[in-house]
């Protein structure tokens, strides 16, 4: 009898000290008590601008996505000036746009690895000069149907270079990614920095993971630097501590992966900005190694309210004004 009172009473024990383990990981990673200003939106990242929407059928590193478009609704071609001015007016605190560094040494901003997909031109695009990318058809090959091509001789000439950008003064910061893994287009570019003299216009660098671990003095992130984040942050982030690798940074989390950081939503994300890191909110991840963007009233809804992060879209012309709706 005596051995089942002992017992019972080690098992109440436990069971005490469970409760209070459980409960005080509850309040250390709860977002319920964080204070919320009711005005507090989140910022809005438009991802290439405004552009056009690929409507195929499953996607790879190689898809053509100029090939199977949705119907156009719009003749903005990504990654041009005008589209980039389209998303600041749309709502946008940042665009994202790619770059290659071309062979004579200038950075060229477009999409696609090759130019064969888009345009009327072809080739690896980082292996031609500036002086022939800048006289390419960016609608050339955009289709719907694989038979007519609505786009052909609407952005002739019109791809940017970096610097073009940058001296159009839009009114955003931009978010640079290196479409290739060369550490010379890295460093190529913290030159550039150095030489204008200021990175207001810039947010941040991604991508590759040698270009971008080059500029130092801009955040950035590469796959195995946000792998590296969160995995130290799941095995420790219970105790409010963050890890080294989060630090300074950019952190891009899909919606539905949110629920598994500790302290998510407004916990987490006052966590990275305490060690100077920015949280990006993607789209629910598409099981296909790409996570799509927040592109619609129904996905925008699942948003924490008043979110202080940023959100990844594809569809500025959409989530802009519903966000941000004109007074």
């Amino acid at each position: 009898m005596r051995l089942k009172r002992v017992s019972r009473m080690t098992l109440k024990r436990a069971l005490i000290a469970l409760t209070v383990i459980v409960a005080g990981l509850w309040l250390n990673n709860t977002s319920l008590f964080v204070p919320i200003p009711p005005e507090q939106t989140p910022r809005l990242l438009a991802h290439r601008g405004v552009h056009q929407i690929y409507a195929g059928e499953g996607r790879g590193n190689d898809t053509c996505t100029a090939q199977s478009i949705a119907a156009p609704q719009h003749d903005f071609i990504a990654n041009t000036i005008r589209s980039m001015q389209a998303a600041f007016d749309f709502g946008a605190d940042i665009v994202e746009l790619d770059v290659h560094l071309t062979s004579d040494n200038t950075f060229a901003v477009f999409h696609d690895w090759t130019l064969d997909c888009q345009t009327n031109g072809a080739g690896v695009t980082h292996k031609q000069s500036f002086e022939y990318l800048s006289t390419l058809d960016l609608g050339y090959r955009y289709s719907a149907d694989g038979q007519t091509f609505p786009l052909r001789g609407t952005a002739i000439g019109e791809m940017p270079t970096l610097q073009g950008v940058l001296d159009a003064n839009l009114g955003g910061q931009y978010l640079i990614n290196f479409k290739s893994n060369r550490a010379s287009e890295g460093r190529y570019l913290a030159s550039m920095l150095g030489t204008i003299g200021s990175t207001t216009q810039m947010f941040g660098v991604y991508g590759g993971a040698a270009p971008t671990r080059a500029v130092t003095a801009l955040r950035g992130f590469d796959r195995p630097a946000l792998k590296k984040c969160l995995l130290h942050y799941a095995l420790m982030g219970w105790t409010g501590y963050v890890p080294d690798a989060c630090h300074a940074t950019l952190v891009a989390v899909p919606m539905d992966y949110g629920h598994f950081l500790w302290g998510w939503p407004y916990k987490f994300t006052k966590r990275m900005k305490h060690v100077g890191t920015d949280v990006i909110l993607w789209g629910p991840y598409d099981g296909s190694g790409f996570s799509s963007g927040i592109d619609d009233a129904t996905t925008l809804s699942r948003v924490p309210a008043h979110f202080d992060g940023i959100l990844w879209t594809n569809r500025i012309e959409v989530i802009g004004p519903l966000l941000k709706p004109a007074n």
